[in-house]
């Protein structure tokens, strides 16, 4: 029998949440893709690992066999894996910076030279990771700090500190019927359909939907986005309209597309955030510099 540490790992996973969908969102994957990675699990060991219907999910007598031993060899591959990447990281000095889409704001420049004049040898990569991961690849370990819209998920896990504060927009199509106003309520928006992040982005879906604004209605969902570029042409389409933070407005508004600032919802927080349990000599000089930097900028 050989089983995939990574189905080790769902398994674990699914035994904790004892739901699916949750479990799911917590891998970053898709429902149906982890049913089938615990249906090949299962055929391997040889026996149903969970007891199944629409109500709840239950681990079987072979599951709860099963659970603490996986317990442990998922906890010490993760070990295993932070040592190995660790010993890496010193030996090349090198910092991962993850980030959705480009901070901007001069951010990033700032945040170079105040690591730099502490650590000299530093080498700074950037990573893009996809907006269907709000912890921009903190979550799986593959970012070592990143730029991440608050609220983050799994807030107990992270540390952070505020670089930017800036007021919500709104991003429209030329012709929309509130194109020509100085600014938008929020109220007015709420029968418009908008534009969402992937379900997988989890608090920060719900946080650029406004969906604490909206008095208990549920918004109306007009497509999922990914990227700058899908929420430009989906806005110019009329697919919808999206809340942006003011500094990403020129990834935007553009051509077809403008943005007008929104009274009724609070602004936005833009941080660096790094793994609370991780305190490598980089990691907490850039959070230290990000931390000089927020105060600078008040």
């Amino acid at each position: 029998m050989d089983v995939h540490g990574r189905d080790l790992s769902y398994f674990v996973t699914v035994a904790e949440e004892l739901h699916f969908t949750r479990a799911a969102e917590r891998l970053f994957v898709s429902q149906p893709a982890l049913s089938k990675q615990i249906r090949v699990l299962e055929r391997q060991i040889g026996a149903p690992l969970f007891e199944r219907d629409r109500r709840e999910v239950r681990l079987t007598e072979v599951g709860a066999a099963l659970l603490p031993h996986a317990e442990r060899i998922v906890a010490e591959w993760a070990r295993a894996r932070a040592a190995v990447e660790s010993a890496k990281a010193a030996q090349r000095a090198t910092l991962v910076v993850g980030m959705s889409t480009s901070p901007g704001r001069g951010l990033l420049p700032a945040l170079r030279s105040r690591l730099t004049a502490e650590h000299p040898a530093a080498r700074i990569t950037l990573r893009q990771v996809g907006w269907g991961d709000p912890t921009v690849g903190l979550g799986d370990g593959s970012a070592d700090v990143g730029f991440v819209w608050l609220p983050i998920t799994d807030a107990d896990r992270y540390r952070w500190v505020v670089v930017a504060r800036e007021p919500r927009l709104v991003a429209l199509p030329a012709g929309h019927r509130l194109a020509g106003r100085d600014h938008v309520e929020f109220a007015e928006l709420l029968d418009e359909p908008f534009l969402a992040l992937p379900e997988s982005a989890g608090q920060a879906r719900d946080y650029w939907l406004a969906v604490d604004a909206r008095g208990g209605r549920d918004p109306i969902i007009g497509g999922e986005i990914t990227s700058a570029e899908e929420t430009h042409e989906a806005v110019a389409n009329g697919d919808g309209v999206v809340l942006l933070a003011e500094g990403n407005a020129p990834l935007v508004a553009r051509d077809d597309v403008l943005v007008r600032p929104v009274t009724g919802v609070a602004p936005c927080e833009l941080a660096v955030a790094w793994r609370a349990d991780d305190t490598r000599p980089l990691v907490v000089g850039y959070a230290r510099a990000a931390a000089d930097l927020g105060a600078a900028r008040g």
